[in-house]
This record gives C-alpha cells, sequence and structure tokens, in this order.
C-alpha cells in the first residue's frame, strides 16, 4: 500500500525540514513505498526554497508551489490531486499534529473505514481562538439542516482518507469549501483517532481574527439556507406583533378612549422596521454571491511549478 501524506506549506520556512524529517521517520514504519507532497501557498518567506531543498535530498518529497496564496483549504486539494497513493493523509505543517498518529489511523483505516478522523480534547490555542471555535461550533450545528455536515471544533485537518475519498474530494466542484465539511457531505464509513494537540514547533498562527470570521462566514453561507429560512419566520413574527398591536389600538380607541400618540415612537419604529428589512436584504445578498462564486466556475488553484 502506498501512502501519501500531504500538507499544505504556510509561513514554515524553518518548520519544513522538521516536518519532512518527522513524517519520514514515521511513515517508514507502515511502508516503504510513500510520497510526501509539500503544497507551498505562495506565503511571503522562503517556504519554497526550503521545500526545493528537501526535493534535492529526498526523492520521496514532491514540492508543489501555487501560483498566489490560495488559502488552506485550496492548498489541501491541491496536494491530494497530485498525490498517488492508496491513502491520503493530510496533516498542518506547524507540527501541532504528531505524525507518530499515521499508526493509528492506518489501523482504522485496515477496519473498513475510508475516513479517519482525529478528535483533540484540549487544543493548544489561546483562549479567544478557542472561545470563538466554540461559538461557531455551536451556530454552525443550529443553522445546518444536515447534521451530516455537522461541525465539531474538536476535529481537525489531519486526517486519513482512501483514494476512492481523495478522487470524489478534488471532484467536489465547490468554488469556496472546507475539507472536513466536505468529507462530511462524502458520507463514507469513518472513524476517529484520539491524539494530543501540542504547541507550534516554531512562530504564530496565519490565521488573523478576520481571517478566521471570514471562513465562518463563509462556512455558514455555503452549508446552509436556514438563514433565509429564518428571515421569514421572524418576517411573519413582526406581522403577527404588528396586528396585535393593531388590536391593541383599536380597542384602546373604541373602549379605552386612550391612542398612542407621538411621532417620536412612530419614528423609532419604521427605523426599527427598517434595520430589520437592510439586515436581511444583506443576507440575500450574500447567498447571491454565493450563487454568483459558484457559477464563475473558477479554478480553485492553479499551480505554477511541480518538482517530482
Amino acid at each position: 500500500m502506498k501512502i501519501s501524506v500531504v500538507s499544505p506549506v504556510y509561513l514554515a520556512e524553518n518548520i519544513v525540514k522538521e516536518l519532512v524529517k518527522r513524517i519520514t521517520e514515521e511513515v517508514t514504519k507502515l511502508t516503504d513505498d510513500y510520497e510526501i507532497v509539500l503544497v507551498d501557498d505562495c506565503g511571503p518567506d522562503n517556504s519554497w526554497q526550503k521545500i526545493k531543498e528537501q526535493c534535492e535530498l529526498n526523492e520521496r518529497v514532491k514540492g508543489i508551489r501555487l501560483s498566489r496564496n490560495f488559502g488552506q483549504h485550496p492548498a489541501i486539494k491541491a496536494g491530494v490531486q497530485n498525490s498517488t497513493g492508496d491513502v491520503v493523509i493530510i496533516m498542518d505543517c506547524d507540527l501541532q499534529d504528531d505524525p507518530v498518529y499515521m499508526k493509528e489511523l492506518i489501523a482504522e483505516y485496515d477496519k473498513g473505514n475510508e475516513i479517519v478522523y482525529t478528535y483533540k480534547d484540549k487544543r493548544a490555542h489561546g483562549w479567544f481562538k478557542n472561545m470563538t471555535s466554540y461559538i461557531f461550533a455551536k451556530i454552525f450545528s443550529w443553522l445546518v439542516d444536515n447534521k451530516s455536515v455537522d461541525y465539531n471544533r474538536n476535529i481537525g485537518a489531519y486526517s486519513l482518507i482512501s483514494r476512492r475519498v481523495a478522487d470524489h474530494f478534488v471532484s467536489f466542484p465547490d468554488y469556496k469549501f472546507h475539507y472536513l465539511i466536505v468529507l462530511r457531505w462524502l458520507g463514507y464509513q469513518s472513524s476517529y483517532v484520539k491524539i494530543a494537540h501540542h504547541e507550534r514547533f516554531e512562530g504564530k498562527s496565519s490565521y488573523t481574527l478576520s481571517k478566521l470570521l471570514e471562513r465562518a462566514f463563509e462556512g455558514i453561507v455555503y452549508q446552509s439556507n436556514k438563514l433565509l429560512k429564518t428571515s421569514v419566520f421572524f418576517g411573519f413574527f413582526l406581522a403577527f406583533c404588528a396586528l396585535i398591536y393593531a388590536l391593541v389600538i383599536v380597542v384602546n380607541y373604541f373602549y379605552l378612549e386612550d391612542v398612542p400618540t407621538g411621532w417620536s415612537s412612530l419614528a423609532t419604529l419604521i427605523l426599527f422596521l427598517s434595520g430589520i428589512i437592510l439586515i436581511f436584504i444583506g443576507i440575500l445578498g450574500a447567498y447571491i454571491g454565493s450563487v454568483f462564486e459558484q457559477v464563475k466556475n473558477r479554478p480553485q488553484y492553479i499551480i505554477k511549478e511541480i518538482i517530482n
């Protein structure tokens, strides 16, 4: 069985050598037929030069450089598409996920599982990132009707997929996508391996708050139309409240002779309803924007250079 290990590389010039070393140490315990696919996501450092050095030192290392920075998930897709293994193991380049767990991933695959996820009880992130991840997971789980694509913040990109799953993954047509959500959607038999999550080998995460919010928004908009449904129900709720209030005014007028007056209350009501309308127009616009991006049918990445 040939094993492909795919790792997207970004801002990791001081990690590449150690990454290849640790992967090699573990994968050679499992098979003599393997490859390490490093995908440079065109970061502003010398990661590509370090990848080229490893390709020259080890013929098992394949380097792929994208033409610009497309993001982590398109980089994963580029690596998977250019892998040739019977199974593909995906892992981040920061070594927070230890390659030593490859043995357990393969063991679960041998049991008939075509997707093997890794589960972390504790994530080695700061409190703010852990908190925002928890909030996103709760919101996403509520918004998505299809629970097969439910989001679990303790499951990371470190995973194993069979060649069949890999082929379906690379043919997935979404322009904006999340690797793990696509795997969930595919629905193959899967299992989990519990692992420890370590501190980064060097440097800090490239995911800023704005990038995290962008990924969260894309994940919700592209995977759920529940916001549109919510706007409809909320509209009915407002209409019902308006009807009740109208009845109250009629009763006060005919029986209590107490009619509410005041332009300030009327202006406040108009502004409030106008704000609600604008909010849901924005939500509708987000979905239209998603359709617009999808129908463009742009490629998720463009390969500039490959070194075998």
